[in-house]
This record gives structure tokens, C-alpha cells and sequence, in this order.
């Protein structure tokens, strides 16, 4: 097989919508080596703090969280920042991105997005070098997500139900190892907050700028406190 065969047939694989497909099942991967696994995203002080202590609790707190947290904040910012990197609009990305850091109550949740940001940027730079190199600035995780979405050429609404999946498998795990519970408790939460995912992202994909927003006050003086909490499993 000669170079423009090969050339030819990576060309093909990668604009059809299995291919797209496949590429956003590879973000949502919990194994992707970005760090996702390692932040519970205040649900460990929660646990501390007997406010989730079972499996109905856990299922309802990280299904309130999706709702009041992450449908009205990251998740529209993933989605508006998908357009934004195929229009390349770097003002709009620039935009997106500051005001993702400016919604991070406290420190540790800034760094969150930061190093999770940084963590996939890198990761893009060795499967997708030509995708990594519109990075020109520091980019928090929902943008960088946003950027390696918009390569894979898949529906907008496609790519927010990958985050939202990817972020879902993430939290059950924290959840199992933090309250704990079993592989199966874990398993039947997350089927739980999947059965509520597209909702979130249709509420997600209806936000206009001056309606995105992340004021949830509980969640933020939980993860002030896990800050400096005597003993932790999670970095979040």
C-alpha cells in the first residue's frame, strides 16, 4: 500500500460518524490520563459530613449536581466553545475560557479545571498534534474538552452527552470509594444520572451567554471545607 493509499484511507476513517463517534468515546473514557479520577468535586466532604451516607443519597446528590451544577455552567460552556473552535473564534474561546475561571469558588476547584485543562491538552498533543497547536493559552477542561470535540466533527449535542458521561463515570466512582458502596451500588447510580443526562443537555444547549451561571453556595463552602479536611481520598 502506497503513502496516498494510506493517506486516502485515514482521511475516510476519520470523517465518517463511527469515527466521530468512536473519538468522543475515547474522551469520555474514564482511563483518558488527564486526572478526572482523582476529584470528587465536593462529594468527599459531603460524605464527611453525613449529607450523603448511602446509595439513594449519593444517586440524588450527583443527579442534583449534573441539574444545578454542571448543565447551567460547564456543560454550556463545552457546548458554545465546540461552535467557537470550528469558527475559529479565538476571541469567543478567550472569552469562554475566562469566564469558566472566574465561576471556581475556591481554590481547589480552579485547580481542578486547570490541571485537568492542561492534563488534555497534553494528551491532545500526542494523538492529535495538529488539534493541540490552537491552544495558544491555558486552557480550563471544559474548553480543552470543547477543542478536542470539535476535532472529532460530531454533533455539538453529541459531544456535551460525552462530557456529561465522561464527568457522570467519574463522580459514581468517587462515590464508590467514598461513602463506600459496592461496584453494583455504583453501577445502578450511574445508570441513575445517565437516564438524566440528556435533559441536562438539552437544558445546556438552550443557555444564552447572560443565562449560564454557577451559583450553587452549598457546593462551594463544601469544597472550601474539603480544602483543609483532616483526611481525604480525592483532590476535589
Amino acid at each position: 500500500m502506497d503513502t496516498s493509499t494510506t493517506a486516502t484511507i485515514t482521511t475516510m476513517a476519520t470523517t465518517t460518524p463511527d469515527a466521530a463517534l468512536l473519538q468522543l468515546i475515547w474522551l469520555a473514557s474514564p482511563a483518558l490520563p488527564i486526572g478526572g479520577f482523582s476529584y470528587s468535586e465536593g462529594l468527599e466532604a459531603a460524605v464527611d459530613r453525613c449529607l450523603v451516607t448511602n446509595e439513594e443519597t449519593a444517586a440524588a446528590w450527583v443527579v442534583d449536581q449534573l441539574h444545578l451544577s454542571l448543565s447551567r455552567c460547564d456543560l454550556a460552556v463545552v457546548g458554545q466553545a465546540i461552535a467557537a473552535w470550528r469558527n475559529a473564534d479565538l476571541a469567543r474561546i478567550a472569552a469562554l475560557n475566562a469566564w469558566t475561571l472566574r465561576t471556581r469558588e475556591t481554590s481547589e476547584l480552579r485547580q481542578q479545571t486547570e490541571q485537568m485543562g492542561r492534563s488534555l491538552v497534553e494528551w491532545l498533543k500526542s494523538v492529535q498534534p495538529e488539534a493541540a497547536e490552537r491552544a495558544t493559552q491555558p486552557l480550563t477542561y471544559p474548553v480543552a474538552f470543547a477543542l478536542a470535540a470539535s476535532a472529532a466533527q460530531a454533533p455539538v449535542r453529541d459531544g456535551l452527552l460525552a462530557f456529561a458521561f465522561g464527568w457522570a463515570e467519574n463522580m459514581a466512582q468517587a462515590v464508590v470509594k467514598s461513602v463506600p458502596l459496592g461496584q453494583s451500588a455504583g453501577q445502578r447510580i450511574l445508570l441513575r444520572v445517565a437516564a438524566a443526562i440528556p435533559a441536562a443537555v438539552e437544558h445546556a444547549l438552550g443557555l444564552a451567554d447572560d443565562e449560564r451561571q454557577a451559583f450553587s453556595p452549598m457546593l462551594a463552602i463544601l469544597s472550601a471545607q474539603h480544602e483543609t479536611q483532616y483526611s481525604r481520598l480525592f483532590r476535589s
